[in-house]
């Protein structure tokens, strides 16, 4: 019923950049809470940063300073901007949000398909 696609991933030399989105799409449905999270090759999924629908944020101590989280609700679309990017940033990074279909009372978490970010010389 709703779905979300993730871009931009690729990759970047290390100091690059590069900027994600996550964009929902489907039944009518409002979002909540949205995140970031990434997951390197034999390491657990790991939280690298949320955005509540107000616009406040949380980031993983990790990333602060270089990457930056945002979104914009009229377009239902979440974004990762992330700048000097470096080896270990390297893993799937997944897009997480929470969604109320409206014809249905409570909301669940979503997760898109991830995509992947590679940084290396």
């Amino acid at each position: 019923q709703v779905q979300l696609v993730e871009s931009g991933g690729g990759l970047v030399q290390p100091g690059g950049s590069l900027r994600l989105s996550c964009a929902a799409s489907g039944s009518p449905f409002s979002i909540n809470a949205m995140g970031w999270y990434r997951q390197a090759p034999g390491k657990q999924r790991e939280l690298v940063a949320v955005i509540a629908r107000g616009g406040s944020t949380n980031y993983a101590d990790f990333v602060k300073g270089r990457f930056t989280i945002s979104r914009d609700n009229a377009k239902n679309t979440l974004y990762l901007q992330m700048n000097s990017l470096q080896p270990e940033d390297t893993a799937v990074y997944y897009c997480n949000a929470y969604i109320q279909i409206l014809s249905i009372n409570a909301p669940r978490a979503y997760w898109g398909q991830g995509t992947q970010v590679t940084v290396s010389s």
